[in-house]
């Protein structure tokens, strides 16, 4: 019984040992491909999309076609 409990033990670990270094192993590659990301941005920037405050008029329009239907919808009853 003693050894089947060693050998157990020693499955165990060598799977959590396994887990462990392939866990290492993506977060020391993620943080490498980050830094090439990052250089890369910088090398090549992407142009900021700049959106306005206001809402565009063909919302404005349907807002108000919205409206005019819930309004329609009240007064039908």
């Amino acid at each position: 019984m003693n050894e089947l409990l060693a050998q157990g033990l020693a499955v165990m670990f060598i799977g959590m040992g396994t887990v462990l270094a392939f866990l290492c192993t993506t977060i020391i590659s993620m943080h490498i491909m980050s830094g090439i990301v990052q250089k890369l941005n910088v090398i090549f920037p992407e142009a900021a999309v700049q959106t306005s405050g206001a809402k565009s008029s063909s919302s404005a329009k349907d807002d108000e076609s919205v409206a005019v239907a819930i309004l329609a919808a009240i007064l039908k009853k």
